[in-house]
């Protein structure tokens, strides 16, 4: 997909901001140390490695998906998970750097309320590595245009965040995101798609 390539790259730079702040703010110092967010940068941009296996025509259908696309569509979480499984069994490690991208890849579509997929995971009971994604990964899908939607600007962006803080976002990294939103910009326009599809003058992520 011809809008794939920079969307991984602002993800994994956003997901390595957040994490480090909130290091500096003195959150999560245990499981954030200088190795593992290196792991959270390199391993961010399989978060949807899964969408191999779902058809084209759901993947690049313009408009809302039915519920029974949808349901094709969450499957992506899932063919992700086992599919890294796989590629860890293969590795001769004890603890595979995969470890998070297996997080992120099966959980960043889970909602902090417990609503979202594919396990309804709530709280803390999502990963830390997927949480992050979370917002990432919609920041991302919402500046930018794709077939299904077209993009917003970037306060758009931040104030839907924010509208989902402690529903669908953890609150406390949405309090991260709004002291590093400016980060967040200039980011997005440092990796801005040659196509033109992430710009200031035009979403839900699937």
């Amino acid at each position: 997909d011809n809008e794939t390539g920079n969307h991984i790259r602002r993800t994994q730079y956003y997901v390595k901001i957040l994490a480090e702040h909130l290091v500096e703010e003195g959150y999560y110092k245990d499981i954030l140390t200088q190795d593992n967010i290196k792991l959270l940068f390199k391993s961010a941009p399989l978060h949807d490695i899964g969408k191999i296996g779902i058809p084209d025509k759901i993947l690049l259908k313009p408009g809302k998906l039915t519920p029974e696309e949808f349901e094709i569509m969450k499957e992506h979480t899932t063919i992700g998970r086992d599919a890294l499984i796989a590629a860890e069994s293969l590795l001769d490690v004890e603890a595979s750097f995969l470890r998070f991208a297996r997080e992120i890849t099966y959980s960043h579509h889970e909602w902090y309320n417990g609503k979202g997929y594919p396990q309804g995971l709530a709280g803390d009971e999502i990963p830390l590595s997927a949480r992050l994604m979370a917002i990432a990964d919609v920041y991302d899908a919402t500046r930018c245009r794709r077939v299904y939607k077209p993009s917003k600007d970037h306060k758009t962006a931040v104030d839907e965040i924010l509208s989902e803080k402690g529903t669908h976002f953890d609150p406390l990294i949405v309090d991260a995101f709004v002291k590093l939103e400016k980060r967040f910009e200039e980011i997005a326009m440092q990796f801005a798609d040659f196509s033109g599809s992430c710009t200031e003058d035009e979403g839900e992520a699937r």
